[in-house]
């Protein structure tokens, strides 16, 4: 039963990340670009829950609503302001652009909220639920995590496969000039894929926060890298590899806490991704791409 309970442990906390790799994913998979401030886009998120739910009292559905509405701006406008000038420049300009961007946003929340951890009230109010004559426990945050995170991969499955702006995501990430060419708007495309992924970026903080209860500045940094190595995982630019590495990241590294050392658990994840990747560059769902010379 122990090993059940730190799997469904696992399971919880990768979805939180599979949330956080849709994000990443969305974004490299139309726009090509690594946007390495998302992580802070999560902190961002969380404390507009936190002043507007845990402190003000606001319920929780509206709070995340309004979390997701300023997350969704702030998306926008750093794609519009820091990105958007730079998409003709080397990758190498625009990954060092999205580094400044966060330690922006890391030290602007320093200045506003100060460096003190604040105590995170759940957003989950779900009972948990015992199996096995109570042997087996599944908190009600495992419960809305998973359902949260399948509900969201469902639904933006079905948005870029089955509507207009979706059959414009996947032609701008197919050849964005040739999308140009045939009427597209790409900056008004890539500006909404910024907003779908700053959107969720919210939702996974509230998730987050609420399995951790603890925020302050740096909440979104290591989830944020870590998000990331999952979609690298799952094969970035793959909506179903952003939630099959989220899982697996997640498994992977409760399972190495409960059973190896909660120190070494997070050398223990990167190096299995570094061998998926020696394996399957790709990653596991990823494609290969051919490039035209």
């Amino acid at each position: 039963m122990q090993f059940l309970s730190n799997l469904i442990g696992g399971v919880s906390l990768g979805s939180v990340y599979a949330l956080i790799a849709l994000g990443y994913t969305m974004v490299y998979g139309i726009a090509r670009m690594l946007n390495f401030a998302h992580g802070d886009v999560i902190m961002v998120g969380a404390y507009i829950v936190f002043f507007t739910f845990c402190s003000g009292g606001m319920h929780p559905l509206l709070a995340i609503l309004i979390a997701m509405a300023a997350c969704t701006l702030l998306g926008v406008t750093i794609e519009r302001v820091a990105y958007r000038p730079l998409r003709e420049a080397p990758s190498l300009a625009v990954l060092i652009t999205a580094i400044g961007v966060s330690y922006l946003l890391q030290n602007g929340a320093l200045l506003l909220w100060s460096a003190n951890p604040r105590a995170f009230t759940s957003v989950v109010s779900v009972s948990p639920i015992s199996l096995f004559g109570g042997q087996l426990t599944i908190p009600g945050n495992t419960v809305i995590n998973v359902a949260v995170c399948l509900v969201i991969m469902v639904g933006l499955t079905l948005f870029v496969n089955h509507t207009t702006p979706g059959h414009a995501m996947q032609a701008v990430s197919e050849d964005r000039g040739a999308a140009q060419l045939m009427g597209i708007n790409v900056n008004a495309t890539i500006s909404l894929t910024f907003a779908i992924g700053s959107a969720l970026a919210a939702v996974a903080g509230a998730l987050l926060c609420s399995s951790y209860p603890m925020l302050q500045p740096t909440t979104g940094a290591m989830p944020g890298i870590k998000a990331f190595t999952a979609a690298v995982f799952g094969g970035i630019g793959s909506i179903p590899g952003a939630l099959l590495g989220g899982i697996l990241l997640g498994v992977i590294e409760n399972l190495s806490k409960a059973y190896i050392s909660t120190q070494v658990s997070d050398a223990i994840v990167f190096l299995v991704l570094i061998v998926i990747l020696l394996i399957k560059p790709t990653g596991l769902l990823g494609k290969r791409r051919v490039v035209k010379v």
